[in-house]
């Protein structure tokens, strides 16, 4: 679990606590389960990297919501992947690189909190952006989202810190939605609908230098 959890464990497991101690079970009950839950939500598998180059991996755990052409202002032309979080996904975010990366600047903006299911969700609700280049020069953009339920976008990552692959970014309380956002020539590999494991599920396949491929 990340440490971040315990801020929320803790407290309703005291509360619980001295519910049952009042003698009032169903109330010390409602805690214990709230307690339990946020254990769980804030849970953190290890995860096995993959080691080939050639491939992006999610950012996060979820279902495809979304692939889109976009034009945006770090990588040009490019697609946006949208990963949608329920609040029973695991949600920490990951760098998609495998091989060491930069973090070259990190934006935030504030906004709504639509359902993360609404398409203008990834326009118009708060969200910070991580802006990336991997050491072969390769350049991404995590994008975490807010959600209806999620109203704390948590970021570990500062402008100039080395990555490695698969590192965590960071994490969004309760439910959300992570966008991927990557050159137009680059290869995804996933479609709508699709189950994604942070840090495990190769998402993308980046082209060789100098080869164009979509």
């Amino acid at each position: 679990m990340v440490k971040t959890g315990w801020n929320f464990v803790l407290p309703l497991g005291a509360l619980g606590l001295a519910a049952f101690l009042c003698h009032w079970p169903v109330l010390g009950g409602i805690f214990v389960v709230l307690a339990l839950y946020c254990a769980y939500f804030f849970r953190d598998p290890k995860r096995k990297i993959p080691s080939d180059p050639r491939f992006l991996v999610s950012p996060a755990d979820g279902k495809i919501l979304a692939i889109e052409e976009i034009e945006d202002p770090y990588v040009g032309k490019a697609v946006e992947v949208r990963i949608f979080l329920n609040i029973f996904n695991v949600h920490v975010q990951r760098s998609p690189f495998v091989i060491p990366s930069t973090v070259e600047q990190t934006r935030y903006y504030a906004g709504k909190f639509l359902a993360a299911s609404v398409p203008k969700a990834s326009l118009e609700n708060e969200q910070n952006w991580i802006l990336m280049k991997s050491e072969a020069g390769d350049k991404v953009v995590v994008k975490q989202i807010a959600g209806l339920i999620a109203r704390r976008i948590v970021s570990w990552v500062r402008p100039g810190d080395q990555m490695q692959g698969g590192q965590h970014l960071g994490l969004i309380q309760f439910g959300s939605q992570v966008d991927l956002v990557l050159p137009r020539t680059w290869k995804v590999l996933v479609k709508v609908g699709d189950k994604v494991a942070g840090g495990e599920t190769q998402m993308v396949e980046i082209p060789a230098k100098g080869a164009k491929r979509r």
